[in-house]
């Protein structure tokens, strides 16, 4: 709606996980930079937390980007699936049809694809986001899982993206043949106040701003104390903040409009 005025090929502030929006803060090159390495130093279990809207699908997506042809990888979003069906979508990620579905032909089919693919001297990796949702009879299977080694190495590498909550799940005593397998663990935090800046003017660029949209210091002071660095509450922000901009014919973001759209998001209702 409001792209045209700005001259905008995209909207910059989607809520969506799109990698071509990727800002790497601090944080988040370091926690690339963990995922890289337990991948290529084949350290089994990766563990990356962070809050809601932290940005750790979007990372999980630039990196699936990252990998090269050598490593073959799945991403399952649904957390929630009963253990059996769970390992189905597992193996059809993989591009591996089930050929029966008991969790002894699975293993022995993920097993033969995963000796397949070292024979390739190729890479497997399982991403599992929502972690956290996983029952705790669920994450010991995919213990069992990585016992599917050689005596050098992991055949895959398989990465546990979460909210606070997979940390404190998988500190619990009956997990701790689990946790005791995890090579590497991160936590995202988020967003610096000078970070908060550099994401917004980020995004406005990567969606085609000439740099003419201008948010002020205040303006953004503001959405980093409401937000609390946290990128998804930073997009809806932002996002309602161009469209009020655009109702205004402006391109200057004050606090003012930020402020009322806070208002508005929050629900707050003035006579």
């Amino acid at each position: 709606m409001y792209r045209q005025f700005f001259g905008l090929r995209e909207k910059p502030f989607n809520i969506t996980s799109d990698p071509g929006f990727l800002y790497l803060s601090r944080v988040h090159k370091e926690a690339f930079a963990h995922l890289i390495y337990g991948i290529k130093e084949r350290k089994g279990f990766l563990e990356i937390t962070g809050e809601i809207g932290a940005g750790k699908t979007t990372l999980c997506r630039a990196l699936l980007n990252h990998l090269d042809i050598n490593t073959k990888s799945a991403f399952i979003f649904n957390s929630t699936l009963p253990e059996m069906q769970l390992f189905q979508t597992i193996l059809e990620d993989f591009g591996v049809s089930a050929e029966k579905k008991t969790k002894a032909s699975m293993l022995r089919q993920f097993n033969n694809f995963l000796l397949e693919e070292l024979s390739k001297n190729n890479n497997v990796v399982l991403i599992i986001d929502e972690a956290q949702n996983l029952k705790t009879s669920v994450l010991e299977e995919l213990r069992i899982l990585s016992n599917l080694e050689t005596e050098k190495e992991k055949l895959f590498q398989m990465i546990l993206v979460g909210q606070p909550e997979l940390r404190e799940k998988l500190n619990a005593p009956n997990l701790k043949q689990l946790r005791q397998r995890i090579g590497v663990r991160f936590h995202i935090t988020p967003l610096s106040n000078s970070e908060v800046s550099e994401y917004i003017y980020h995004r406005l660029k990567v969606a085609g701003s000439g740099g003419d949209i201008k948010f002020s210091d205040d303006a953004i002071e503001m959405i980093y104390k409401y937000s609390g660095g946290i990128p998804r509450l930073i997009n809806t922000v932002c996002d309602k903040a161009l469209l009020s901009a655009y109702v205004s014919e402006t391109k200057h973001i004050d606090m003012v409009n930020v402020e009322k759209c806070i208002n508005e998001i929050e629900g707050v209702v003035f006579a």
